[in-house]
């Protein structure tokens, strides 16, 4: 089956990038029932958009995720400062050379394969999967959480 057929109807990004200052004024306040902070911009306000859209659509964070960001947020409230080497999330499993990941990103299927000495695509190689990640997006991901291998 197509992925796109099982996407839920959800407003585009794109039309949230029509929305000037003022429309983005009201709509924040029809959806969240209350004044945006003093100095919002209107970039800032398209993302939350956005995120609140693909949340409805898809779901939010895993339990996993919300557990930790609870916890880190009772630390953050207790004034203790993040443990040294402490991860928010587990590393990802060990891949075996020859394992194919695919990942479907702007409406392109990518496939890398692990390789004894790291990854490759589109016949090249990469040393990581967060270098193919930055790669296929131009933004730094986490790779492993890019592929889904990250545990949440």
């Amino acid at each position: 089956m197509n992925i796109a057929a099982r996407i839920p109807t959800a407003p585009t990004v794109a039309s949230f990038e029509a929305l000037d200052r003022e429309a983005c004024l009201k709509r924040w306040r029809k959806q969240f029932d209350h004044e945006p902070p003093r100095y919002v911009s209107v970039e800032f306000m398209r993302k939350v958009f956005a995120y609140e859209a693909q949340v409805a659509a898809f779901g939010g964070h895993s339990k996993a995720v919300r557990n930790i960001l609870k916890a880190h947020l009772k630390e953050t409230e207790r004034g203790a400062k993040p443990k040294a080497g402490a991860k928010a999330v587990p590393s990802p499993a060990t891949l075996r050379a020859g394992t194919h990941l695919v990942r479907e990103w702007n409406g392109r299927i990518y496939q890398v394969e692990v390789t004894a000495d790291g990854f490759q695509m589109d016949g090249k190689h990469f040393g990581s999967l967060s270098a193919i990640a930055r790669k296929i997006t131009g933004t730094p991901w986490s790779g492993p959480r890019f592929f889904g291998l990250a545990r949440t």
